[in-house]
């Protein structure tokens, strides 16, 4: 079947349509995908469908965001436009065609207090994905790969390998995010790191839903922490991550709220004159730029205790629909090229609402992206089972795992169009 006809195929997932628990304080466990008992040991025999809590926005709870929550405006009818109070104004996202999505869509502060971080020509250019060596050899190489890459879409190849992939039996323990005291640390009750690649905090070593995630291909090493969308209770922990990792880029690929249901908690100041205020650190958010497919941020992290400061770039992709893959593989090559180009220490920090599905998308095609920038070959199904062997489901439904073929043959496609 085509790719088109492939994403046509209803699929649920975690970030895509299905709704998510978020406020933990109005219940006592977790959503799952069985309602049954976890097991301690292999949670990762539960299908990853898990049934869901719908929580209203009124139970959001009420703190700095309030403003960016609040009801569109009796006056108001065209649904692209929220009010907000202080120091932000009525704003339009650019385009018309969206649903609000919380403040990564439908408010910003002013802009006058801002500059441009970086053009749509330079994210264009970062798109044109050209290899060192790119002589007679090279080409020739490049369009025995699209010839493969061609027959396996036009075949089940792709689907054969997903089902290879998912009935691979990855034993792996997830004691740590079972115990008790983590539980309520968990976005899902089925979506736990391993113990042997999970993400300690402080000397102590305490749990937050993450994974370290090291890929291998062609002998270059790409260091990754693939996590969940952070809930309210766990703020502070992913700061604490993202500094105690020496980390400088956050790729969010979610935003805040899709489909009236509560995707990820805003762990960022809204305001470039207030910052936001946790137990242990100070954000500040000290610059942004709205871009067609994405928005940056550039925020200084200040660790109370210690003032030490740290500045962070995070980049939220906000053109990933509610149901199913992009459209357009343009606007995520430009996206992840960028985030690569950004990237200058520790692990690059991805998340998306679970952390598996689109997440796993943004890592395979990072690397292959390298892979065909190096010369290097690459082997996506390969690639894909290393990250599953770090943290379970990436790549989480066989439309994901298609449209990371989508977009690497439209970059070899174009690659073998230049001059």
């Amino acid at each position: 079947s085509s790719p088109r006809d492939f994403r046509a195929e209803s699929v649920k997932d975690y970030e895509g349509n299905d709704s998510e628990a978020e406020d933990l304080n109005f219940r006592e466990t977790l959503p799952s995908s069985s309602k049954k008992n976890t097991p301690r040991s292999k949670v990762f025999e539960n299908k990853v469908n898990s049934e869901k809590v719908k929580p209203s926005l009124r139970n959001f709870p009420r703190n700095d965001y309030e403003d960016v929550f609040e009801e569109p405006s009796e006056s108001g009818s065209d649904p692209s436009m929220w009010t907000a109070r202080g120091p932000f104004r009525r704003d339009r996202w650019s385009s018309e065609n969206e649903e609000p999505a919380g403040p990564s869509q439908a408010l910003s502060p002013l802009l006058s207090d801002t500059h441009k971080i970086v053009s749509e020509g330079e994210l264009h250019q970062l798109a044109q994905i050209r290899p060192l060596i790119f002589n007679f050899h090279e080409q020739t190489a490049i369009k025995d790969c699209l010839k493969m890459l061609e027959k396996k879409t036009g075949t089940y190849d792709i689907m054969q390998e997903f089902m290879a992939l998912e009935l691979k039996n990855l034993p792996g323990e997830f004691n740590s995010g079972n115990q008790p005291s983590n539980r309520e640390k968990n976005r899902y009750r089925d979506i736990l790191p391993y113990d042997s690649t999970r993400v300690p905090l402080g000397k102590s070593k305490d749990y937050i839903n993450a994974s370290y995630i090291r890929i291998v291909n062609c002998g270059q090493e790409y260091f990754y922490i693939a996590t969940q969308g952070p809930l309210l209770s766990t703020i502070d922990d992913f700061w604490q991550m993202v500094l105690e990792n020496n980390c400088n880029v956050i790729a969010m690929i979610t935003r805040e709220i899709e489909g009236g249901v509560i995707k990820c908690y805003p762990y960022w100041p809204i305001s470039l004159k207030k910052p936001l205020e946790l137990k242990h650190f100070r954000v500040f958010l000290e610059n942004y730029q709205i871009l067609q497919c994405f928005i940056i941020r550039m925020f200084q992290v200040v660790e109370k205790s210690t003032g030490t400061s740290h500045s962070v770039k995070q980049l939220q992709f906000t053109k990933w629909p509610d149901h199913g893959t992009p459209a357009s593989a343009d606007s995520f090559i430009k996206y992840v090229r960028y985030a690569r180009k950004s990237h200058l220490t520790g692990p690059m920090v991805v998340h998306c609402s679970a952390g598996i599905g689109r997440t796993g998308v943004f890592l395979c095609v990072d690397v292959v992206f390298c892979a065909i920038v190096k010369n290097c070959s690459f082997n996506i199904m390969d690639i894909v089972a290393q990250m599953r062997e770090q943290r379970s489901g990436m790549v989480q439904t066989k439309e994901q795992y298609h449209f990371c073929y989508d977009i690497v043959l439209k970059v070899l496609r174009k690659l073998l169009t230049l001059d």
